[in-house]
């Protein structure tokens, strides 16, 4: 393969070499030869997949369910803005460089989805015209250059969001077309910023195509999120509510199939949401599996004024049990934390687990900020801890990488013949 390469690269060359000597073409017009010969060099040394629209059915890897679930919280998001779609999927630096008409080859032979991710996440939000999009807040100072944008400035609202009053820039405000205009930002400071304003938000559709156009089978992990404000500020002129366009837009691209059903395997998908009417209400929509979200225990849900203390109760947990296949609570509602330390871990695990359900907590982040002072700032220690000692099914992580790695090292997956 690589010396059959290396011979159409001299080829390539010699061919340019030879236009240009005998001026029958200028250089520029041999660049787009040149280009392809490098992305050539480049592939030969790295497997080439082939992408679902030109592979026959089946020929997919298939997606690992013999560990716990690698979940790319708002994808790969420790290094790339999150929620675009360079944090789900791997653009080569040098596409950009590549001219117009070799684009399509380039993106075709480069795409991949990040670091080893089972599930790629993503909350779902509502534009003023209805489109559906890929952001975490309703709010979109934090994680924008919204502030930067003049033509905007009138556009900043107050309103009550879960109970409280909340000012700023909303996704309900803007229409589709007008938040492609805005550049999404780290939303931490001490990650890598060189990206920021570089990638636009994109949409539930493009986030669908990223997963299904992946070299392997990779689920999706949507959130149904804030729906009681969405709900409140947006109509659909069908009549229509939030979810129903949810589901609907996923049994477009074909998501269906309860949990390991044949359907699901072939399209892995989660529904998630932190309210529960949200999820009891699609019930009869989609039989999808869905995972009920947990916040820490004195915070009260958006939908039922109940605190999620309540909701993580034996009575709570039977109500809910028909409805979804598991919950995804926050990690210190398992494992409480004290002046940086964990103390001794709850029984919801156990209590989930008893029930059938799957446990999926989160955010597992690489930095020293987040971790714990027992794991010495070592994620392996913290990824060991929540995997074997309080035995997790799934994980959200802002590191796809180290948890793969960390994966690979401890429970490999056997290698395909």
């Amino acid at each position: 393969m690589i010396s059959s390469c290396c011979c159409f690269l001299c080829l390539l060359f010699f061919l340019c070499h030879f236009l240009v000597r005998f001026s029958i073409c200028s250089f520029a017009d041999c660049l787009p030869l040149l280009l392809l010969s490098l992305l050539i060099a480049e592939c030969a040394s790295r497997p080439l997949y082939t992408l679902p629209s030109l592979a026959k059915a089946g020929t997919k890897k298939p997606l690992q369910t013999s560990r716990p679930f690698n979940v790319a919280h708002r994808g790969a998001n420790g290094e790339f803005p999150e929620e675009t779609a360079p944090a789900y999927m791997v653009l080569h630096p040098f596409t950009k460089l590549c001219p117009v008409s070799l684009r399509p080859m380039y993106l075709l032979l480069q795409r991949a989805i990040e670091e080893g991710a089972d599930f790629i996440e993503s909350d779902i939000l509502s534009t003023k015209d209805g489109v559906l999009i890929c952001h975490h807040d309703v709010n979109l100072d934090d994680t924008t250059d919204v502030a930067d944008h003049k033509e905007f400035a009138d556009r900043k609202r107050t309103y009550e969001v879960q109970g409280m009053n909340m000012t700023g820039f909303f996704t309900v405000d803007f229409t589709v077309e007008e938040l492609t205009t805005l550049g999404a930002k780290q939303r931490y400071p001490f990650r890598d910023q060189q990206y920021n304003g570089k990638f636009p938000i994109i949409t539930l559709d493009e986030y669908i195509a990223i997963a299904l156009d992946a070299p392997r089978v990779v689920g999706i992990y949507p959130e149904i999120k804030n729906p009681v404000f969405i709900n409140q500020q947006v109509k659909w002129a069908d009549g229509k509510k939030f979810e129903d366009k949810i589901v609907a837009t996923l049994k477009k691209y074909g998501y269906k199939g309860s949990y390991m059903s044949k359907d699901w395997l072939k399209q892995p998908i989660f529904i998630q949401s932190f309210a529960a009417t949200s999820l009891v209400y699609i019930s009869n929509m989609t039989d999808s599996p869905k995972v009920f979200l947990i916040d820490d225990v004195t915070i009260l849900t958006e939908d039922t004024n109940k605190t999620y203390n309540e909701i993580t109760s034996d009575k709570y947990l039977d109500y809910i049990k028909p409805y979804v296949v598991g919950i995804g609570p926050w990690k210190d509602t398992i494992v409480p934390v004290s002046n940086n330390r964990l103390t001794t871990p709850t029984d919801l695990v156990a209590r989930a687990h008893s029930r059938n359900l799957q446990v999926h907590p989160y955010t597992y982040r690489n930095e020293n900020q987040f971790l714990h002072s027992g794991f010495h700032q070592d994620a392996y220690l913290e990824y060991d801890y929540w995997i074997n000692k309080i035995g997790v099914d799934g994980l959200f992580t802002d590191f796809t990488g180290s948890l793969h790695n960390f994966q690979e090292l401890t429970s490999p997956l056997p290698k395909l013949q």
